[in-house]
C-alpha cells in the first residue's frame, strides 16, 4: 500500500506571521507538504476532502467561525490533529470543544518559533505513515499522581495561559511559590518551556 506524503493545512491570512510560520515548517520538516488557504469558508471543505497530518487555524483569520468549525471537525474527523493559534484568554475560546485527547494544541499566536517547534515535534517527527496517536495510548512520562494537588491547580492555569501573578491571585499564593511550582512541573514533565509543558499536559490528558 502506497504511503501518501504528509500534508498540513494552514488557514491563515498572508501576513508576516504566516510567512514566519511557513518558514518554520520548511526548515524543521522539509518533507511536509503545505496546503494554504486565506479563505475561512474553505477550511471545512478542504478538511472533508482528505485527512491532513495537521490543521493549523489562525484564530485571527477574518471570517473564521471558530466554535462552529471546531464542533464540525470534532464530529467529522475526531482524530484530526489541530493547532489553534489564538489568544487563549479570548472569551470565544473558553468552553469550546477543544479538549480532544492527543489531537489538539491551543497556543498563543505570539509563541516563539523554537517553542512551537518543540510542541509540534511529537506529531511531525513521527513516521509519515504513523497517523494520529490513538487516544487510548499509555501516557508518556509522569501520571497525574506524580503531581501534587496544588501543582495540578497551577498546571491547569498554565495551560490557560495565566501569568505568575494571575495564578498567585487565583490560588492565594505568593508569586515566588508559583514560580517554584512551575519549575517543579517543568522538571517532572521533562519539558524546558511552558509552551511545551502546556502542550504535553493536553496531549497526555493531565488536565481536563
Amino acid at each position: 500500500m502506497a504511503v501518501s506524503t504528509p500534508t498540513a493545512l494552514v488557514a491563515s491570512a498572508p501576513t508576516l506571521f504566516r510567512q514566519g510560520l511557513l518558514a518554520l515548517f520548511r526548515e524543521q520538516w522539509p518533507q511536509l507538504l503545505l496546503t494554504l488557504t486565506a479563505d475561512a469558508s474553505q477550511v471545512a471543505a478542504l478538511a472533508a476532502q482528505r485527512p491532513f497530518v495537521m490543521i493549523v487555524l489562525d484564530g485571527s483569520l477574518p471570517g473564521l467561525a471558530l466554535p462552529g468549525l471546531l464542533a464540525w471537525l470534532h464530529h467529522a474527523r475526531p482524530t484530526q490533529r489541530l493547532l489553534v493559534l489564538a489568544n487563549p484568554r479570548r472569551p470565544a475560546l473558553r468552553g469550546e470543544p477543544l479538549a480532544w485527547p492527543n489531537t489538539r494544541l491551543l497556543v498563543p499566536n505570539q509563541v516563539l518559533p523554537q517553542a512551537l517547534a518543540a510542541a509540534l515535534s511529537p506529531w511531525l517527527d513521527a513516521p509519515a505513515d504513523a497517523g494520529p496517536a490513538p487516544a487510548c495510548r499509555a501516557p508518556r512520562g509522569p501520571a497525574t499522581g506524580s503531581f501534587s494537588p496544588r501543582e495540578l491547580e497551577v498546571l491547569r492555569l498554565v495551560v490557560d495561559d495565566h501569568c505568575n501573578e494571575e495564578i498567585a491571585d487565583q490560588l492565594c499564593l505568593s508569586v515566588r511559590t508559583v514560580e517554584s511550582h512551575r519549575r517543579a512541573l517543568l522538571h517532572k514533565a521533562g519539558t524546558r518551556t511552558l509552551v511545551g509543558l502546556a502542550a504535553r499536559a493536553v496531549r497526555e490528558g493531565w488536565v481536563a
